[in-house]
């Protein structure tokens, strides 16, 4: 038994100096100045009426990485990778279309002849509201 008590009085000395060391070192960082840039004030938008939502686009406007996103800034200049191509020859007939491989699904989703869908949907419309 006192075998016992003589360990456990050894453990509990061994986790005292651990944790005071431990706290030292916490102690000594947070005394340290905190290298980062000054904060730019800025003026907080409203976007929304909804609080949250408004705090978190405040916050990805002011951070900015959103703008790099892709490798390089966004402008309406890359517009036309954006969509593949389209956008830039509704606009300007000068850019050719950026080809785009057909087995790409969101290719094939924005090339797809959506005609037929719409003319059946223009005939449930009109047969619901009497037309």
């Amino acid at each position: 038994m006192k075998k016992k008590t003589t360990t456990r009085k050894t453990i509990r000395q061994i986790v005292r100096e651990e944790v005071a060391m431990a706290i030292n070192e916490v102690i000594t960082e947070l005394k340290q100045p905190i290298e980062s840039q000054p904060k730019k004030i800025v003026e907080k938008k409203s976007f929304t009426s909804n609080s949250v939502l408004n705090d978190v686009l405040n916050e990805t406007a002011q951070d900015g990485e959103w703008k790099t996103l892709g490798g390089s800034e966004f402008t309406s200049d890359r517009m036309n990778e954006l969509v593949g191509g389209q956008y830039a020859d509704m606009m300007n007939k000068n850019i050719p279309q950026q080809q785009v491989p057909s087995s790409d699904p969101m290719s094939q989703f924005l090339n797809k002849d959506y005609s037929e869908v719409l003319k059946k949907s223009e005939e449930k419309s009109k047969m619901k509201h009497g037309g």
